[in-house]
């Protein structure tokens, strides 16, 4: 008799609580709740505050593409000592030089001035841009 009632309380107390859950559930789910004024400012403010960081992070990343293109050293113009500090040998930089013009840095390749070991260490350092008159 006495598990018996163990178990009715057990069945009762198990189904409290799933009734209970539904219940605190589908409060959840309902639209009837409508923003007060004071919650759609805030809701503004934070999505407003989520877009500038968003749009200062995009512009620091277009900052970044432009000066990172500014340092890197032109192929078709650099002198000896600009290459070598790319980390090119002088060998190396004299070969660039007697291949030029590149109408992209991957001739270094195509023209088999480089390996494509030696290509890999110095392309974030170099671009191809418009050959000088007197190479054309």
């Amino acid at each position: 008799m006495k598990s018996n009632q163990s178990n009715s309380r057990f069945a009762g107390l198990g189904l409290m609580c799933l009734l209970a859950s539904g219940l605190s559930l589908s409060g959840c789910t309902t639209s009837d709740h409508k923003p007060t004024a004071d919650e759609v400012r805030e809701k503004t403010a934070e999505t407003t505050a989520e877009v500038k960081r968003n749009a200062k992070s995009v512009a620091e990343g277009v900052k970044e593409g432009w000066s990172r293109d500014k340092e890197r050293v032109d192929l078709n113009s650099a002198s000896r000592h600009q290459l070598v500090g790319t980390g090119l040998t002088r060998t190396q930089s004299d070969r660039v030089i007697e291949h030029r013009p590149y109408a992209s840095t991957r001739e270094l390749l195509t023209k088999h001035v480089l390996s494509e070991d030696e290509y890999r260490e110095i392309a974030p350092h170099v671009k191809a841009g418009e050959p000088s008159d007197s190479e054309k």
